[in-house]
This record gives C-alpha cells, structure tokens and sequence, in this order.
C-alpha cells in the first residue's frame, strides 16, 4: 500500500522547492574535476538533458574559485557544493554562486585540548543566511561522532539520527532555517530505519540515498530496496543514487525507482515477455533496441515488446503503444489494438518507430 507523503516545510535550492507538496526532486554529481569548467559543464548538461534536476559538485581546494565562478555563470541547474573539513571552501562556493551547500557540520568544528571552536560554523552560517542559501546536513555511519559511537557501541540508525539533529541544532541557534537532512548507511537496512526515525521527528525535508551502493547493478537493487521502500512509506522529497558509473546512469535509475513507487510519472515504463520457448524472433534484442530509443522520452509512457503476435497485444493491453513479433511478421498495437502489420524484424522495428514519433 503506498503511503500519503508526509508533508515538510519548504527549502529552495536556486529555483527548485523542496518538500511541501512539490514533486521529489532528482539529483546527482558530477565526477569530473571541478577546475575542468569545459568537463565538468558537459557533464552537467547531459545529466540535465537526461532530467536532472539538482547537481552536486566536489570542492577540494581553493584553486577552483575561478572555476566555480565560471560553472555557476553557465549551469543550467542549480550547484550544491559538497564540501568537507575546511569552511572557507564553503563561503568561497556560495561567493561564487553556488545555490546550496553539503555539509557536515561536525567536520568542520576546530577542537583544541578538548576546547570546540565554533567560528568556522558561525561563519559558514552568516554566509548561507546573506545569500539565502540552503544547506543539506549530511551523516553517513562512517562520519559519527565518537561520543555517539562509545554511547551506542557502533554505528547504527539511533546514533545516525542523534548526530543528524545534534548538527541541525548548531545551524539553528545561528538562525539557519533552510535545511535538508540525509542520513546514509552502505546497509540497506540501516538506511530506512534511519530515515523512519527521523521522518517522525523533524518536519525538515529529506533527501534519500543509499551511500556507496557499488556497481550499476548492485547499486541499482540497493538503491531500489532502500529508496524506494522509503518512497512507498510516504518518506523522502529528494533522492540521489549513488552508482559507481557514469552519473546519467544514476538518472535513469531514479527515474525507473520513483516510477515504481508511483511517485513520479515521467519518462517510458517498458514492458516486455520474459521469453519462452514458443518465441520466435530476438526479443531480447529487440527489448534492448526499443528501450535505447525511449530513454530521452520525457512523456509518460507505457511501452511493450512482446514475443507472441497472438497473445501479445492483449496481455499488454495497458500500454499506450506497442509491439508482437512472430515468425516472419509482426504487428504494432495501441491499447490492445492492432493498428498495424508488417513482415519481418527489421520492418517491425521501423514501423514501431513511426509509430512513436506519431504519439510523441
């Protein structure tokens, strides 16, 4: 049963709102090096393209001033600057036009003789209050404190939490309100129950994410499990996947999740026939041709491939537009129905795409 989505206040990162009743947002960062302006605005572009909608990137050193300047000026995307250790990289980003900041603030407190410095965090909100910028505090189990560590014996999703509001509690005394939280574990279980515990105790919006998923595959069915089952409990207004691949890979799989939790509809739901032996043309083939067509489809689509020119079009008789191959023809259908016949695979193919751009 998919749950009603619990309504957060509202945080803005540029132009895109966050929480409330707006759509769940999706994001992602890039891998290229920031001081690369040409690389790194490529990149933002095809994820852009490909329905990004809020991009994350890497600031590791001072040297990228110029290039964050430069990035900020021509992305056609709002920029969160993920930033770790030094405050001065966090006011240099929102100096330079950046709309958001990634944040842990625990990291970036001095400590000497046990004594906490508090100026670098005093600064860092000053600055996100004069450019009216956002900031995502984000824990994930290999940044715990080691007091909440010794208290709980190991990282799990009560000392996630604790950690979570400790550092939303410091930006608050300092007047900042434009908060997002994440809480990330590697272990799928982790993550939802930590996110279940602070969905019920902070009204500020969630981003979800399962931390170093791992390859496309593992990390698809990890972030699939984590985000998705959260998505269903009516938890979470922002997503990012993390795969170890090219970051439009993460797009896409956003997408394909937030369908299948019926959060978002945007883009092509393709469905296809597993097979069997009564096939008899490369449904595989064809499946893989079909779906490479529609992944710049924007228009919510139900698509099938089907391997049986009988049964096909009315065991998929929810798509909006589709195809059944048997031995030496086929046929193109639209809710069931057969609009069109034709003989062989390469004909099929041609028709179905014919077909499509007729209904784009």
């Amino acid at each position: 049963m998919l749950m009603t989505r619990k309504k957060k206040r509202i945080v803005k990162i540029g132009n895109v709102s966050i929480g409330g009743d707006n759509p769940i947002i999706v994001q992602s960062m890039t891998n290229t090096d920031t001081n690369d302006v040409k690389a790194s605005l490529n990149q933002i572009n095809e994820l852009a393209k490909r329905g990004c909608e809020v991009v994350r990137l890497a600031v590791r050193d001072a040297s990228a001033q110029k290039a964050l300047v430069e990035i900020a000026k021509e992305s056609p995307l709002p920029l969160v600057a993920d930033i770790h250790f030094d405050y001065r990289l966090a006011i240099m980003a929102l100096d330079s036009g950046f709309s958001a900041l990634r944040i842990n603030p625990g990291n970036i407190l001095k400590s000497e003789n046990g004594i906490i410095d508090t100026s670098p965090l005093d600064k860092v909100a000053k600055s996100l209050l004069e450019h009216n910028a956002s900031v995502r505090v984000g824990v994930n189990s290999g940044s715990i404190e080691k007091d909440l560590l010794q208290k709980y014996g190991a990282p799990c999703p009560a000392a996630l939490v604790e950690s979570a509001l400790r550092h939303v509690a410091l930006l608050e005394e300092r007047g900042v309100q434009q908060i997002k939280i994440s809480l990330k574990s590697s272990s799928v279980l982790h993550t939802i129950e930590s996110y279940r515990i602070m969905n019920e105790k902070s009204d500020y919006p969630l981003h979800l994410g399962v931390t170093e998923a791992g390859t496309p595959l593992r990390g698809a069915i990890k972030s699939a499990m984590g985000i998705g089952s959260l998505l269903m409990d009516g938890i979470g207004d922002t997503i990012r996947v993390s795969l170890t691949a090219d970051p439009v890979e993460e797009i896409k799989v956003a997408y394909h999740i937030l369908r299948a939790a019926g959060r978002r509809d945007v883009g092509v739901e393709l469905i296809s026939c597993p097979t069997c032996g009564r096939t008899e043309i490369d449904v595989i083939d064809i499946a893989n041709k079909v779906d490479a067509l529609v992944q710049h489809v924007k228009k919510p689509l139900t698509v099938a491939v089907m391997g049986c020119v009988v049964n096909g079009p009315g065991e998929a008789r929810e798509a909006d537009i589709g195809l059944a191959g048997g031995r030496d023809k086929g046929v193109i259908f639209r809710k069931g129905q057969i609009v069109r016949a034709v003989n062989g695979e390469k004909e099929l193919l041609e028709a179905f795409i014919a077909e499509l751009n007729s209904i784009l």
